[in-house]
């Protein structure tokens, strides 16, 4: 089992910036792509960044040029800095990781960090 704890989540105003956090413990082996996804109230949960472990790195295109996910390895920890926020951004964030357990892979989340942009 892996167990994900996310934490940076906050209130900010428009055009604020904020870095949240998600760190893995337990089975840690196998960690290869971690992401957030956001999910606002009445609305399906979607991607927002990944980043696989060559480094390597998608964002939905509402986010481009505005965040930055990064992974520490060491410490199986994924960020995702947040620049330019807007109203929109508002939403409960959760990072998932993908573990490889040969022969199948197992997806891990954590429990949510609420952002809120206020106009």
């Amino acid at each position: 089992q892996v167990q994900l704890v996310e934490s940076g989540g906050d209130s900010v105003q428009a055009g604020g910036s904020l870095r949240l956090s998600c760190a893995a413990s337990g089975s840690t082996v196998g960690i290869n792509s971690m992401g957030w996804y956001r999910q606002a109230p009445g609305k399906q949960r979607d991607l927002v960044a990944r980043i696989n472990t060559s480094g390597s790195t998608d964002y939905a295109d509402s986010v481009k040029g505005r965040f930055t996910i990064s992974r520490d390895n060491a410490k199986n920890t994924v960020y995702l800095e947040m620049n330019s926020l807007k109203p929109e951004d508002t939403a409960v964030y959760y990072c998932k990781f993908t573990v490889s357990r040969w022969p199948r892979l197992y997806e891990y989340w954590g429990r949510g960090t609420q952002v809120t942009v206020s106009s």
